[in-house]
């Protein structure tokens, strides 16, 4: 036996404090580490019947051999005979199992360099357990951390004792993050790579919305408030569509909130970004024509739906055009999104021409039918001339032929 003193205990109580790893984890990984550096020692990897034992009253560890208590002898490595068993414990009889203590003389500084390697990665391997387990029963949920440090443009987050990197694209463009400001993320993913267990975090993802309505929109949270679908261009704007379960509950009075309080708490939240709040409908011609508010509209022609393709027209005012389309599209782009349908936006007078356009495209069409029709019948009726009276050109020809034989006779 080896004795370790009470300094193994107060590191595994240090490392439990700081890093949340249990003792036994500690002792369990010692332990391996004294029969993995004792199999090298006799250079016995197969051996099975060999474990390390921790007494934590006397603070000393050993490793032990277990054997089976046999007549004869036949391998010395697992067996031994009842006469030496008996100077181990007195009680034993045959085919009972005994632990022999056969820890070296010399074997301190080989255990020891052996149970630092083993130490040190069980360590690291129980913290990766521990942010997976933790990460996992949080991912796509809401969470509070950090901000830390920006490296390579990635936003480094604090979460917990944790650190999750939140990319590029998962940033709201021309937001300014603060090291050590406070910051809600959305758990995109975890990563569990060979080198590291990485965390992927989101400010962008439209989940966020979703989460801050739950949160400060009491109905949505105990089902009368129902959100149906969310699109968002995070830092711009945002359209959420939702719908009541209970007819006496207004879903977009809820969702504002009174004097607009909760609507005005999330969008602090997403720091000003535009926030619609758009009553859903089963009628595709009501949902489109409320996505697109604020714009007005003056009609919605569904033109092909089915379950793959699913479009409409949409009639909107001349001064409303450009409202209904948005800033580089935006609020038609959002609508697509909310809805799922493809929406094309004309305006009454762009409407009117393309209506004068297919009707005189209609009526010359019909001329150039009427035209062939005409071409045909006069076509019928040369043939039936030639069938009726047996008349063809050759035959004409002929005639001529021999009338300038007549002439010529005379």
């Amino acid at each position: 036996m080896i004795k370790i003193g009470s300094a193994l205990f107060e590191a595994c109580e240090q490392l439990e404090q700081e890093k949340g790893i249990g003792k036994d984890v500690i002792i369990a990984s010692l332990c391996d580490a004294m029969v993995t550096a004792y199999k090298k020692h006799i250079k016995a990897k197969d051996a099975t019947n060999i474990e390390a034992i921790l007494d934590e009253q006397s603070g000393e560890i050993g490793v032990f051999r277990t054997k089976v208590v046999v007549e004869d002898v036949e391998d010395d490595d697992t067996e031994i005979s009842l006469e030496d068993a008996k100077e181990i414990d007195d009680e034993v009889e045959l085919e009972d199992e005994v632990k022999i203590d056969v820890t070296p003389e010399d074997f301190g500084r080989i255990a020891a360099q052996s149970a630092k390697q083993v130490l040190t990665q069980r360590i690291r391997e129980a913290e990766r357990k521990m942010v997976l387990d933790e990460f996992m029963d949080k991912k796509g949920t809401l969470t509070t951390g950090i901000i830390q440090r920006i490296e390579h443009k990635n936003v480094i987050v604090a979460i917990g004792k944790t650190e999750a990197v939140m990319p590029v694209k998962e940033q709201i463009p021309g937001e300014y993050y603060k090291p050590g400001s406070r910051i809600r993320v959305f758990v995109l993913n975890v990563k569990d790579t060979p080198r590291q267990l990485q965390v992927i975090v989101s400010h962008a993802h439209a989940e966020i919305v979703r989460e801050l309505f739950e949160l400060e929109v009491p109905e949505i949270e105990d089902g009368i408030v129902e959100i149906k679908s969310i699109a968002r261009e995070a830092g711009f704007r945002t359209k959420i569509a939702v719908a009541s379960n209970d007819p006496e509950v207004d879903c977009v009075g809820a969702c504002i909130g009174p004097r607009g309080s909760r609507i005005q708490t999330i969008i602090g939240e997403l720091r000003n970004e535009k926030i619609d709040i758009v009553r859903y409908s089963d009628d595709p011609v009501e949902y489109i024509v409320n996505t697109l508010s604020p714009a007005r509209v003056v009609s919605v022609d569904i033109l092909e739906e089915d379950e793959y393709e699913k479009d409409a027209l949409v009639i909107v005012p001349d001064d409303q055009l450009s409202l209904a389309i948005g800033r580089g599209g935006q609020n038609v782009r959002l609508a697509h999104k909310l809805t799922g349908w493809k929406i094309d936006i004309k305006s009454v007078s762009q409407a009117e021409s393309m209506e004068r356009n297919q009707s005189f495209e209609t009526q010359n069409f019909e001329e150039e039918s009427t035209e062939e029709e005409t071409d045909e019948e006069l076509f019928d009726e040369e043939v039936i001339n030639e069938e009726e009276y047996g008349v063809d050109e050759e035959d004409v020809q002929e005639l001529g032929n021999s009338d300038d034989d007549i002439n010529s006779e005379e």
